[in-house]
């Protein structure tokens, strides 16, 4: 850092290069959530993409339907919130003392 707090072109420069590598990782990730003890899994890629849906059968119960979509939407929660904890774990190192200044 130059005197005043102001990072110099190479920092910034230096960081650009590393949040293009971790937004290349988080394109490339994927996370699954879970419900239900892995009765209905959702598969999203680390940018929030949601790539697919597995129910296993036993957890269709026609008389029941509401259940299901419970399960769904419990783990359609739990893959975002893995997605934000991914996401944390690549992007907050380098975002941390920007101060929210967007690149």
């Amino acid at each position: 850092m130059r005197p005043g707090g102001q990072p110099n072109f190479k920092q910034l420069m230096k960081l650009q290069r590393q949040l293009a590598a971790a937004q290349a990782e988080l394109a490339e990730a994927e996370v699954t959530g879970t419900a239900g003890g892995g009765l209905v899994a959702v598969t999203v890629s680390g940018t929030g993409e949601y790539k697919s849906v597995k129910i296993d059968p036993k957890a269709v119960d026609p008389d029941d339907v509401e259940a299901l979509e419970d399960l769904v939407l419990a783990a359609l929660h739990n893959a975002a919130e893995s997605v934000r904890k991914l996401t944390e774990e690549k992007m907050g190192p380098l975002t941390g003392g920007l101060g929210g200044l967007p690149f």
